[in-house]
């Protein structure tokens, strides 16, 4: 029997747009997910198999996949339902990605499923979506084309057109949990904390100045082991401009709230407020915003050595087509490394960048 590959949470936002691709590409995925009722209507008029599977019964997902399957997670957030998935392809032998835009519970994965994923010979791949693979692609490029040691690298994710009704629940729950969290950069050799927001950056985004504020990325993870001469990877947010210059104080007011009882639930209700209806944006909203993220790279005396650009369709639509791809490269054994992975770690950089090709995301 061939290898299959298992959408779960298929009948979630971003497991729709996951299906959806698949099913674009010519693929038969299997679907998956807590609720027979939800996943019956999106199977049957495709023909789909589904399966009904619970994190809190770790058994039902691990009766998902076999060895060589392809287990794709969209069930999140992550960090509170994400490990059975990612445990379950692990004592499979099965490969895995999600959509996670968590970066603790990527450093969760990594340490708790590196060795026995290489022993297997699988892959994993958290994080590969909008978070974090633009940015991963265009700071790798950037690295390459810089073909020097050293070099300070920061990495900005940015919006085109309009998100104000097109956040997603899943995003805005992230959001939630990272608000009151310090985020890590690489400097020095390691990974040091820093407090969300403390800092901002301008980088150039089509010609204009947008300013953006120190977030959470799997870049500083991933980069500087393909490239160990990086002397420091950041990532910076800046969909939206204004909150650049009001995201120190917001970050450190949830930290305080947070500390306060009740203060977690007042800080998760401020991030869903006006949040797009239905779990996410529909295509129409989607067509009316498009995804950017540019890699800078300056020497020791902040003069920028090498620029890339990459843009692509809306963050979310970008999202699926990256799931999709990535699923299929890897049943068909596209992966170049086994283990827990970033994205060039499992693809390589020209494989990489040819798989973001197929999924919209260009190089400018």
């Amino acid at each position: 029997m061939s290898a299959k590959i298992v959408v779960f949470g298929a009948s979630g936002y971003t497991g729709r747009l996951a299906v959806s691709s698949l099913l674009a590409r010519g693929e038969q995925p299997v679907l998956a997910g807590r609720s027979e009722n939800s996943l019956r209507p999106l199977a049957e008029p495709h023909g789909l198999q589904y399966l009904t599977a619970d994190v809190s019964e770790p058994a039902t997902v691990r009766a998902l996949v076999e060895p060589g399957d392809v287990l794709l997670s969209t069930v999140g957030p992550f960090n509170r339902y994400g490990y059975a998935a990612a445990a379950a392809a692990a004592d499979a032998g099965a490969h895995y990605l999600d959509s996670t835009g968590e970066v603790d519970f990527v450093q969760r994965v990594q340490q708790e499923f590196t060795a026995r994923a290489a022993d297997s010979g699988t892959t994993m791949v958290p994080a590969f979506g909008y978070d974090y693979v633009p940015g991963t692609l265009a700071g790798a490029l950037a690295a390459k084309a810089a073909g020097t040691p050293g070099g300070h690298l920061r990495i900005g994710y940015f919006a085109l057109g309009s998100l104000r009704r097109g956040i997603s629940g899943g995003t805005r729950a992230t959001l939630a949990e990272a608000l009151a969290r310090p985020t890590s950069v690489y400097a020095g050799g390691s990974l040091r904390s820093r407090r969300m927001g403390s800092e901002t950056y301008k980088f150039k985004v089509q010609n204009q100045a947008r300013r953006a504020f120190l977030a959470m990325g799997t870049e500083v993870f991933f980069l500087p082991d393909s490239y160990p001469g990086l002397s420091s990877v950041e990532v910076y947010n800046g969909w939206f401009p204004g909150l650049s210059r009001v995201a120190g104080p917001l970050t450190r007011a949830a930290a305080a709230l947070e500390r306060l009882p009740g203060g977690r639930k007042a800080v998760a209700k401020f991030a869903s407020m006006g949040g797009a209806p239905g779990g996410g944006p529909d295509e129409q909203e989607r067509s009316r915003s498009g995804s950017y993220a540019v890699a800078n790279l300056s020497d020791s005396r902040g003069y920028t050595v090498v620029e890339v650009h990459v843009q692509g369709p809306n963050v979310y639509t970008l999202t699926g087509e990256l799931l999709a791809e990535a699923a299929v490269a890897l049943r068909d054994g596209r992966a170049v490394s086994a283990g827990v992975q970033g994205p060039v770690g499992a693809f390589g950089l020209d494989g990489l960048t040819a798989l973001c090709a197929r999924a919209g995301l260009r190089v400018i």
